[in-house]
């Protein structure tokens, strides 16, 4: 599940990111915000939302280990204990990593077994009417752009080798172009192919038109990182955009991509740009809108077949580093170029118009942190907006979101190294009674299965206490 992903997600690196920039490039100024006058139709009133959604990942409740949901009884055993505790939704992870879905498709082929485990032949359809008969909400998730494990070398572009022509290129700390495959990990294919954007979008349309959930959320709905994506569709795509939006009679004869990093260096094992060149922050903007135009292009087909079907997303909270990955969550009518009350050097005058809030309508948020209050730390103390706490990264959304669209905050209790239960249960509450739309919980077999957390016990109690109204 994007940053989130069991057994990838690295919190203390985060941290240790965050202490290096001095928590927060953000820091409130002396000077004034000129963000452009905001009116009462632009911020709605913040209202908490109460609504509990438990994260339902693929990999970990049915491909590995103690996975519980391949088995009906335990599901049902699962499913009522989580009623009785407050939760009243779920995620449903229903494309998996390596482009296969856990249901029958047309687009792509189902994923009945993987790592010596089986999958329930009617696993999709028995959660959907699970969920029901307990009026639960349910919402499918999908690895969106992610067509392939390469570390398994298994997956939908090793069964449709048409596509591979698709997989994203990334840059080494040497300045080499190279397949995402050859570095290991996901999969991604590049979000601008058309083609990819096509698949992709029919998947979500069937999924619609077959199960009529409560929505879809996007997961993965990004680039793989500030190393991606260098394929020679990209440069031809970013030339193209160069000329029509800047009139860059030039942008042909670029140094691709020198001009947009000359340099690179290696980051907690991954590539990050040691000097950028002139066409840097206008390929952020690409990027961007790449992905921005992919959300509407969505809502926009989905809403055509499913008017009822909700489009969702997830991103991590951590916005001042987001742009990275070309995501940017904020609301069209938020302009991170004009604002000084947070400073982001990524931006440049017109990013506003990357913003996709407006095209969802249901957002969950990363908020994976153990510090909960900005006063528990004396480094944080002093501020409003701090992406590396609980309550600065949820006033930091509310901020740039602008209340277009309901933001269900996340917490990982397997993870992040919670002290206690109690830690647990104020961040829950916390979130819960605070976020315009509720709280989610990453994820169910975090709570089910005491080995998958660090405290070493089922956390039933740690929900039940956090899911309290106030």
């Amino acid at each position: 599940m994007d940053t989130k992903n069991i057994n990838m997600l690295n919190i203390s690196a985060l941290m240790l990111v965050a202490v290096l920039s001095g928590f927060f490039q953000g820091c409130k100024k002396e000077t004034k915000t000129v963000l452009p006058p905001v009116d009462d139709e632009m911020i709605e009133t913040w209202t908490p939302g109460n609504d509990a959604f438990v994260w339902v990942d693929a990999q970990a409740n049915i491909f590995q280990g103690p996975g519980r949901f391949r088995d009906k009884e335990d599901i049902k055993l699962i499913l009522d204990s989580l009623k009785y505790v407050g939760v009243n939704g779920l995620v449903l992870d229903v494309k998996h990593n390596t482009g296969f879905t856990l249901y029958e498709s047309t687009y792509t082929q189902k994923l009945s077994s993987y790592g010596g485990y089986t999958m329930l032949p009617d696993y999709v359809e028995f959660m959907v009417n699970e969920a029901r008969s307990r009026q639960m909400k349910i919402y499918f998730s999908i690895n969106t752009f992610v067509y392939g494990n390469s570390s398994a070398n298994m997956g939908y572009v090793y069964n449709n080798p048409a596509f591979k022509q698709y997989e994203s290129i990334v840059v080494n700390a040497s300045g080499e172009r190279v397949p995402i495959s050859a570095t290991g990990g996901n999969f991604f294919l590049n979000p601008a192919a058309d083609e990819v954007q096509e698949l992709t979008i029919n998947i979500i349309k069937e999924l619609a038109a077959k199960f009529q959930p409560d929505g879809i959320v996007l997961d993965y709905c990004r680039y793989r990182g500030i190393d991606a994506d260098f394929s020679d569709l990209s440069k031809e795509l970013f030339v193209r955009f160069l000329e029509e939006k800047y009139n860059d009679s030039q942008a042909k004869f670029m140094d691709f991509p020198k001009d947009i990093v000359s340099s690179w260096k290696v980051v907690n094992g991954n590539a990050e740009p040691n000097a950028t060149g002139k066409y840097y922050k206008k390929w952020l903007y690409f990027r961007a809108k790449v992905l921005r135009d992919f959300f509407a292009r969505t809502r926009q087909e989905l809403k055509a077949v499913a008017p009822n079907v909700g489009l969702g997303a997830y991103s991590g909270a951590w916005y001042s580093s987001y742009y990275q990955q070309g995501n940017n969550y904020a609301s069209e009518t938020y302009d991170p170029f004009y604002d000084e009350e947070l400073t982001f050097s990524f931006a440049i005058p017109g990013y506003k118009e990357t913003g996709y809030a407006e095209q969802l309508d249901i957002f969950f948020s990363g908020n994976y942190y153990k510090q909960l209050y900005l006063k528990d730390n004396s480094a944080t103390a002093h501020l409003k907006y701090h992406w590396w706490s609980v309550e600065g990264s949820m006033n930091g959304i509310e901020y740039i979101t602008r209340n277009k669209v309901p933001v269900y905050s996340g917490i990982d209790v397997g993870n992040v190294v919670f002290d206690s239960e109690e830690d647990i249960s104020k961040t829950i509450r916390y979130m819960y009674n605070r976020s315009n739309g509720g709280v989610m919980i990453f994820d169910v077999c975090h709570v089910t299965v005491p080995r998958y957390n660090p405290l070493k016990k089922g956390l039933w109690d740690a929900l039940e206490n956090g899911l309290k109204k106030e």
